[in-house]
C-alpha cells in the first residue's frame, strides 16, 4: 500500500489522494478508511471529509466502486493484481488530531485519510507528499526530500498512520540527547521561545521518566507544537512523537509554558504507557470499529497523575505549582463525578459511548481524573504494604518489563497480578472500592495526600482545597 498526496489549490482545503494497492488477489476487494484514531477512543467517521471516490486499474481503466458501509468500499478488480483509489480529503481541522493546509503550512494526520486493505496492514509502505520544496519537515517517520516531493517510509501501515507530519518554512527546532536517544522540539508559531530554559526543563522531566522505566524505547522522539490563533489545549500521543496544540499564538511565552510542560510530560509518558504497555484489546488496533477495553484508567489515569508528578519530582515544578495542578485534577473529579454511578472499569468501557462529552449528571467518571485519583491511592496502598520500600514506580517498571518491552497486551487481571507481584498482597479492598466501586473516595484521598505534604479540605461553598503541610520528601 503506497500513497500520493498533493494539493492543487490550498485555498479550497482539498487534498488529492491516490492510494495504490498492489498484489491483490480478490476479484472484489474491500477497501477501508479508519473510523477513529488511537489516542481518542471514540468513532470520528473521517469518511465525512471525503469526496469523489473512484478506482482505476494499473493501466488506468475505470473500475466499479460500490460503497458498502459508511467508510468501506468494494472494488471490482476485474482480475487486475493492483488498482488505485483516488479521492479528495478536506483538510481544514485545526486540532492535534486533524489535518490542515494553507499556502505556507501543511499538517497531516495520515490516519484521517489513508484507505487500507485489511490483509496488507503489516507490510512496508511509503507516501509521496507534494508540497513546498523549501519547507522544513517535522515528523517521527523517516523521509527523503527531492525537489518538491517528500517521500515518507514506514515499516507498516500502523507506523504510517501513527506519525503526524508538519511541513512549513517557519518551524523552530532544537534537540537534546539522553540515554542514547535524541529528543526533538518543533514549534510552529510566532511565539518567542527561551530555548535554554525549555531545553533544560525538558531534559529534566525526560530523565526522570526514563528513570521510572529504566530505558527509552525509541532512538528519536519528536515533541511537535502548533500554536493556534485562539485559546487552545490539546495533545495526542504517538509511537515516537506527540502533536500538541496551544494558543493563542503571539503572546508571552510564560503564559503558555505551564500548559506546554504539562502536555509534553503527559504525552511523553504515553511512549511507554499505552504505545508499548498496551491493553490487549488494542493489539493490534482495529481502525474500522470500537476497540472496547476496561483498563483506560491505567492508560490515561496513571499518565495524568504521572505527568505533573514527574514535573515536580524532577524539579521543573515547585511544590506550590504542583499543589495547584494536583488541586485542579482533584477538583475535576470530586466536584463533578464523586457521585458517578459507573465505576472506573465501566467508565473505561463506555469511553467509546460518551467519554469525551459532558454527559448526563452523575453517570460516568473520568478515566483521566478519577483514574489519576486511583493512581494516587494505589501509590499510597503500595507504600503501606511495603513499609515505604516500594511505590507506583515499581508497578510501572514491572508492567514495562512484563508487557511493554516484549510488546504483548495486558488485561485487567494482569494489572492486578502486577500489583500483587510488587506488594505481595492482593489489595482486594483497593480494587473492589476504587476501581470496581462507585463510592466516594474523599476520605481515602485525604489520607494519601498527607504522604505528599498536602492536606485536602473544602472551602465554604464545597470546592476542593489543598493546604501545604510541612516539607515532605518527594516520593
Amino acid at each position: 500500500m503506497n500513497y500520493k498526496i498533493s494539493c492543487i489549490d490550498s485555498k479550497t482545503k482539498f487534498l488529492q489522494i491516490e492510494a495504490l494497492f498492489s498484489n491483490t488477489k480478490r476479484s472484489v476487494q474491500k477497501v477501508q478508511l479508519p473510523a477513529w484514531r488511537p489516542g481518542r477512543y471514540e468513532i470520528q467517521n473521517f469518511a465525512k471529509y471525503l469526496r469523489k471516490v473512484k478506482a482505476f486499474s494499473e493501466s488506468g481503466e475505470p473500475l466499479k466502486v460500490t460503497k458498502i458501509g459508511k467508510d468501506t468500499w468494494a472494488v471490482q478488480t476485474k482480475g487486475h493484481s493492483g488498482f488505485t483509489m483516488t479521492y479528495e480529503f478536506h483538510a481544514d481541522i485545526k486540532n492535534a488530531g486533524g489535518s490542515y493546509i494553507n499556502d505556507t503550512f501543511l499538517y497531516l494526520n495520515p490516519i484521517n485519510f489513508l484507505m487500507y486493505l485489511q490483509d496488507h496492514q503489516e507490510e512496508a509502505c511509503k507516501m509521496h507528499i507534494n508540497f513546498n520544496a523549501n519547507a522544513d519537515i517535522a515528523s517521527g517517520m523517516r523521509y527523503e526530500k527531492v525537489d518538491s516531493i517528500n517521500t515518507f517510509y514506514a515499516e507498516d501501515y500502523h507506523e504510517m498512520v501513527d506519525s503526524p507530519i508538519m511541513i512549513s518554512s517557519s518551524i523552530q527546532h532544537k534537540t537534546y540527547s539522553l540515554s542514547g536517544s535524541t529528543f526533538h522540539i518543533w514549534i510552529k508559531g510566532k511565539i518567542e521561545v527561551p530555548w535554554e530554559r525549555v531545553l533544560a526543563d525538558f531534559e529534566k522531566f525526560t530523565k526522570e521518566q526514563i528513570t521510572v522505566f529504566g530505558e527509552f524505547p525509541e532512538k528519536n522522539y519528536h515533541f511537535m507544537l502548533w500554536m493556534m490563533p485562539m485559546p487552545y489545549f490539546h495533545g495526542v500521543e504517538h509511537k515516537n512523537s506527540t502533536m500538541m496544540t496551544l494558543g493563542p499564538d503571539g503572546q508571552e511565552f510564560e503564559a503558555i509554558y505551564l500548559d506546554l510542560l504539562g502536555l509534553a510530560s503527559h504525552e511523553l509518558f504515553h511512549t511507554w504507557n499505552v504505545k508499548r504497555i498496551r491493553p490487549k484489546e488494542l493489539l493490534p488496533y482495529n481502525y474500522a470499529k470500537e476497540n472496547y477495553f476496561n483498563t483506560c484508567f491505567v492508560a490515561e489515569g496513571l499518565t495524568t497523575f504521572y505527568g505533573d508528578w514527574i514535573l515536580y519530582r524532577s524539579g521543573v515544578l515547585s511544590k506550590e505549582q504542583y499543589q495547584k495542578e494536583l488541586e485542579t485534577t482533584l477538583r475535576r473529579h470530586f466536584e463533578v463525578a464523586d457521585q458517578a454511578d459507573l465505576s472506573l472499569l465501566e467508565s473505561s468501557y463506555d469511553l467509546w459511548l460518551d467519554g469525551y462529552e459532558k454527559g448526563i449528571p452523575n453517570r460516568k467518571a473520568s478515566v483521566y481524573h478519577k483514574g489519576a485519583v486511583a493512581a494516587l491511592l494505589l501509590h499510597h496502598e503500595i507504600q503501606l504494604a511495603t513499609n515505604n520500600e516500594k511505590g507506583l514506580d515499581d508497578v510501572l517498571k514491572t508492567l514495562w518489563l512484563n508487557f511493554g518491552r516484549p510488546y504483548i497486551g495486558y488485561s485487567y487481571q494482569d494489572y492486578q497480578k502486577v500489583c500483587f507481584e510488587v506488594t505481595g498482597k492482593k489489595l482486594s479492598n483497593y480494587f473492589k472500592k476504587v476501581i470496581a466501586g462507585n463510592g466516594s473516595l474523599k476520605k481515602e484521598t485525604a489520607a494519601a495526600l498527607v504522604d505528599f505534604g498536602f492536606k485536602m479540605g473544602e472551602d465554604a461553598i464545597g470546592f476542593i482545597r489543598l493546604e501545604n503541610l510541612k516539607p515532605q520528601k518527594k516520593h
